[in-house]
């Protein structure tokens, strides 16, 4: 059966998007996830949220328990996960309160636990492939539900992932868009490396708030600046997830 973990924050808990809502606590072998889950139904669909920076947003980046809450979620048992994330536009052409569904990215994180795999059993490594870190299935139904609501979206984009809470230098903005990345975040990596461990097949929408700092025509990214437009197009990335979610019960 089908059930579905979004992992997001602000705007995705209103008990209207879920039917039948309740409240999971989950411990794991990690430790506690970042906030209980609210559980209920998204067009018949089982769909359980977990807030990655907790209820009241008090989890900095670097400190989310990442194995956690991936954990948690495949305790629930969870068949697939959207995840949903704020990020800085490193290219002209995505504009702010476009959303990105991303297919590949860059860890730029240094102090977060990034495996499950502390040590291997005997004969056994466990190395996993992540060529394709994002699934294709979960990419194409998320790509043409933005296109069904008519949405300002990308159908490919890498992330940079980076520590926080502090936002880049210019100097650091200007070197992640020579690497290729398109866009910035702070939350991607390791949950997705984490995911693809646990063999759960994951996707991103990110949505643009701001241009991080490369661009000098304009001021630099602040969080009040990411906090308004994120809750301003906030109803895009929910329309996006509760249309896809919907295609479930077609299959």
């Amino acid at each position: 059966m089908t059930k579905i973990a979004i992992i997001g924050g602000s705007g995705l808990e209103d008990p209207s998007i879920l039917k039948n809502p309740n409240e999971v606590k989950i411990s794991t072998p990690y430790g506690e996830p970042s906030s209980t889950f609210k559980t209920g139904k998204i067009s018949g669909v089982e769909v359980a949220v977990l807030s990655r920076h907790g209820r009241d947003h008090s989890i900095t980046p670097t400190l989310v328990n990442n194995r956690a809450n991936i954990w948690g979620i495949k305790e629930l048992g969870c068949t697939h996960i959207i995840a949903t994330s704020a990020c800085g536009s490193l290219r002209e052409e995505i504009q702010r309160g476009d959303l990105v569904i991303l297919d590949q990215f860059i860890d730029f994180t240094r102090h977060r636990k990034i495996t499950f795999f502390d040590s291997f059993e005997k004969g056994e490594l466990k190395h996993t492939p992540m060529a394709d870190p994002f699934d294709e299935d979960l990419r194409t139904r998320l790509i043409h539900s933005a296109k069904e609501l008519n949405l300002r979206f990308h159908s490919a984009g890498t992330t940079i992932s980076i520590e926080g809470p502090r936002f880049s230098t210019r100097a650091e903005s200007n070197m992640f868009r020579m690497w290729g990345a398109d866009v910035i975040n702070m939350s991607v990596a390791p949950e997705c490396t984490l995911a693809n461990e646990l063999g759960i097949p994951y996707a991103t929408v990110a949505l643009s708030t701001d241009y991080d700092c490369w661009k000098t025509d304009e001021e630099p990214v602040t969080w009040e600046e990411v906090l308004k437009v994120f809750k301003r197009n906030v109803k895009n990335v929910i329309g996006v997830l509760t249309q896809t979610i919907s295609t479930f019960t077609q299959t």
